[in-house]
């Protein structure tokens, strides 16, 4: 039986990666952002593309969530992949942009989730999967990404919030916390950091790449292999988790 799976923030960067390699495993797919030509380019970037389907749409508005989920004809999903999200700084004034990134990272994956309930719990599948993309910003704090920082670390009480919820209609919830990862978002973070501090973007690089171990970023391939993993057959006992994966950034 086909299993379908939801994958927000699908255009770009992490969620495109964790798109290319589920449709090569045979999945059909729910592409959902809200850049249009981004998902389309996306889907047609994709293994079979007229198995996939992407559609349009804001996460903070759960009754655009809904309207796709019903354009989709699908009968059920197996497995939800809440990756959509803001990065950047926010600073208090008329101009912050707290409750933009707050609505989309943790309000807009709350509303992702709970639209994709009633189909999730619709599976035959012995078991269903949802997982949450947070961030290594989740358990540290970094000056000016006070929103981002909350918003992160509010996704993992979320998941844990959500697995307790879900045990009896057997829905395994987790999260993955990458830290830094070779992205657009990543590259914008680090142009901002070089800016501040009125260095060259490759010194500012260099100054990130310090504080990480292994010295270096994941690249977004490398992350949609560990999600592949956590919607697989092959993994039945992981619900409530946080999966860091950061190169030594953070070792709890």
């Amino acid at each position: 039986m086909e299993k379908s799976i939801v994958v927000t923030g699908a255009g770009h960067g992490i969620g495109r990666a964790i798109a290319k390699l589920l449709a090569e495993q045979g999945y059909s797919l729910l592409l959902l952002g809200r850049n249009r030509t981004a998902l389309e380019s996306a889907r047609e970037s994709l293994k079979n593309p007229s198995a996939h389907q992407s559609f349009s749409c804001d996460i903070r508005q759960a009754e655009q969530i809904h309207k796709a989920l019903a354009e989709s004809g699908i009968q059920s999903l197996y497995a939800v992949v809440a990756n959509a999200g803001k990065g950047g700084e926010n600073h208090y004034s008329e101009e912050d942009l707290w409750q933009e990134i707050i609505d989309t990272n943790l309000t807009g994956t709350y509303n992702t989730i709970q639209e994709c309930l009633p189909f999730l719990k619709k599976s035959s599948d012995s078991y269903k999967k949802i997982v949450i993309t947070s961030s290594i910003l989740a358990r540290l704090g970094v000056p000016g990404y006070s929103a981002y920082c909350a918003s992160k670390a509010g996704l993992l009480g979320l998941m844990r919030s959500l697995a307790a919820e879900l045990t009896s209609d057997n829905i395994l919830v987790n999260a993955i916390c990458p830290g830094w990862v070779n992205t657009p978002m990543a590259h914008e973070g680090l142009q901002g950091f070089a800016e501040a501090l009125n260095i060259p973007k490759e010194e500012a690089f260099k100054q990130a790449m310090a504080q990480v171990p292994l010295g270096k970023m994941s690249e977004p391939e490398e992350i949609a292999q560990l999600v592949s993993f956590m919607v697989s057959d092959a993994q039945s006992s992981c619900t409530g988790q946080t999966f860091d994966i950061n190169n030594g950034a953070l070792m709890p």
